[in-house]
């Protein structure tokens, strides 16, 4: 069974992360793939874990050096997959799986078309933006920019394989789903 090249991706605070969290605790073969940033990190953020931090001389030399799968400015910071990561994973037989923004996971498909994309979606901007406040982390100006933002990000779901809906309150929906698509997929591999 060759393995997956998976994509998780949708709008700023829709919980990409608590859902792929759940996955790599219920699916051992998958392996996620940090990614490299230029913005600081989060409370309780671990380098190499959540993220490699890095400046942005340091992003710009991993772009020049061809080390990055892809690479987007989101929200004003540098974002970017890191090569050796997913040729590594991919070249031991694991899953691999990247937690991208919009313009990622097309890039990631534009280079990988067998990628499996997965877009996950809110309930609906109310629940997004009531997930967002309670991250605490967001001015009234970023917010209104996420919103504006998630709008066209949901307006894209359909250049997506999967459309998964992460509803307030029902996190196991929203993992079970994903954890469906991915044995279908193998199946298909």
């Amino acid at each position: 069974m060759a393995p997956l090249l998976i994509v998780l991706s949708g709008p700023s605070g829709v919980g990409k992360d608590t859902i792929l969290h759940r996955l790599l605790l219920a699916e051992p073969r998958i392996r996620k793939i940090s990614t490299v940033t230029t913005r600081p990190p989060r409370p309780g953020e671990v380098e190499g874990r959540d993220h490699y931090f890095v400046s942005t001389d340091r992003f710009h030399e991993l772009i020049s050096e061809n080390a990055l799968l892809e690479h987007a400015n989101v929200y004003g910071n540098l974002y970017g997959v890191p090569r050796s990561d997913v040729d590594r994973f991919l070249g031991e037989g694991r899953d691999v799986v990247l937690r991208t923004d919009i313009q990622g996971a097309a890039s990631v498909k534009a280079l990988a078309p067998e990628a499996v994309s997965i877009f996950v979606s809110p309930g609906n901007l109310a629940d997004l933006r009531a997930r967002i406040e309670k991250r605490g982390f967001v001015d009234a100006e970023d917010l209104a920019l996420r919103l504006e933002t998630a709008q066209r990000e949901m307006d894209a779901a359909a250049a997506f394989d999967y459309v998964v809906v992460n509803p307030e309150d029902d996190l196991d929906t929203a993992v079970n789903s994903v954890r469906r698509i991915l044995t279908e997929e193998r199946v298909r591999a």
